[in-house]
């Protein structure tokens, strides 16, 4: 009854190796966030996992760092430089990933409210410069 509800060694090795493949081609998207992409990732390595196949933390970790955008290439020379990425942390390369995101988002959010200060300002501007002139007959 076990074997036929979780499947012969066979069947949840195949199943095993199909997952691997399927997180052997993940690549992140440069509209995705890094939670999103480490979630992906783990959740692939979770379900080989209970399949029986061991998958370390740190084949996520080299995962991470060989398919993230460009964008992220300066962060990874700082971290480079200040840690071995041999043996970083899952969490610590997270964490690093996920602060240059926020800093970037904030950065694009006071873009945006700036512009949008500016456009208010010229719209103000307008309104002031078409009130004082002189109306024609």
């Amino acid at each position: 009854m076990k074997e036929e509800y979780e499947g012969s060694e066979k069947i949840k090795g195949m199943q095993a190796l199909n997952l691997i493949r399927e997180l052997e081609m993940q690549r992140m998207k440069d509209s995705e966030t890094i939670k999103d992409y480490a979630d992906k990732l783990l959740g692939i390595a979770n379900k080989i996992r209970l399949l029986g196949t061991e998958i370390l933390d740190s084949r996520i970790v080299q995962k991470i760092l060989v398919t993230i955008p460009e964008k992220y290439e300066a962060t990874l020379t700082s971290l480079e430089n200040s840690k071995d990425l041999s043996i970083i942390t899952l969490a610590e390369l997270l964490t690093a990933l996920q602060a240059l995101e926020q800093r970037r988002l904030m950065r694009q959010e006071g873009t945006t409210e700036g512009s949008l200060v500016a456009k208010s300002l010229d719209k103000k501007k307008e309104g002031q410069v078409r009130k004082f002139q002189p109306q024609k007959w």
